[in-house]
């Protein structure tokens, strides 16, 4: 581990972070689940909470990090070349500019995350790019996220962005209106452009439930949600085939692919939904 993640993960005890580690993160938590460094002690008693009542959650992680991949390398491949990925926590394997740069190579990522930690931690692994940028602020607040300066000097809003809000919605609760949020960063997005997101959903199924649980233990947020509402957050725009369905069945553009059916898959696998939508 390098002297930076040795500090960055607490080990370090000359370090006095300027944030609460003793309050977990979901970018941090999500860190522990992957077998990370880059955490604190409440962010793996977190983490202990989801293994505890899905013990498949490393696996969760991965199939959403799966879908990452497919989703980006699909608006990659679609021409986007300046992506606006929002709540991308920490850096693992296979991250956006990864994905989108092995497409194309001048494409351009600016990662937003709300976890000090995340911008310390991206900035040392960023350094030497110049096409790739993360800033800290918070998806409450788009218009923070719109006025950033890194932002503006990164994304061009006159050219068709892929706005990605992945493995972040399901920790607001439908009371705080989370879906305006994304309206006003996709209102700020010009034709052409692609709305990618992933969410918890609810079938009815005992892992749902358990991982709802889980999160309201871990973080006091963590909430599933009906396919259809998951849908309405799209904001009615058309979704690429074969629109919203279980990561592992997902390969957005490929309706014709040959996919396990629902109920054949592993219960873990039957959490998280993704989905595309395009902006006419």
């Amino acid at each position: 581990m390098s002297e930076e993640s040795s500090v960055l993960s607490g080990e370090d005890p000359a370090y006095k972070p300027e944030f609460d580690i003793s309050k977990p993160t979901i970018a941090r938590i999500y860190d522990a689940i992957l077998g990370g460094k880059d955490n604190f002690a409440a962010d793996r008693e977190g983490a202990d909470a989801y293994m505890k009542y899905v013990p498949s959650s490393r696996e969760v992680a991965l199939d959403n990090r799966a879908g990452l991949s497919k989703g980006v390398r699909y608006m990659a491949e679609q021409g986007i070349d300046q992506f606006l990925d929002v709540g991308a926590g920490l850096p693992t394997m296979e991250n956006t500019h990864e994905v989108a740069q092995a497409v194309n190579p001048n494409a351009k990522v600016v990662y937003v995350d709300n976890d000090p930690i995340v911008l310390a931690h991206g900035r040392a692994l960023l350094a030497t790019k110049e096409s790739t940028t993360i800033v800290t602020a918070d998806l409450r607040e788009p218009e923070s996220i719109l006025n950033d300066a890194e932002v503006k000097r990164m994304i061009d809003f006159s050219r068709p962005v892929g706005l990605m809000v992945v493995g972040l919605f399901m920790h607001f609760h439908d009371d705080e209106r989370p879906g305006d949020w994304v309206k006003t960063l996709l209102d700020a997005c010009p034709s052409g452009s692609y709305l990618f997101m992933t969410d918890f959903a609810d079938t009815g199924e005992p892992q749902q439930a358990a991982i709802e649980k889980a999160g309201l233990e871990s973080l006091g947020n963590g909430w599933v949600r009906k396919p259809e509402k998951i849908k309405e957050h799209f904001h009615g725009l058309p979704l690429v085939e074969p629109g919203l369905d279980w990561v592992s069945r997902w390969f957005p553009g490929e309706p014709d692919r040959e996919v396990p059916a629902a109920e054949d898959l592993e219960p873990h696998l039957r959490i998280m939904m993704a989905g595309i939508g395009y902006k006419e």
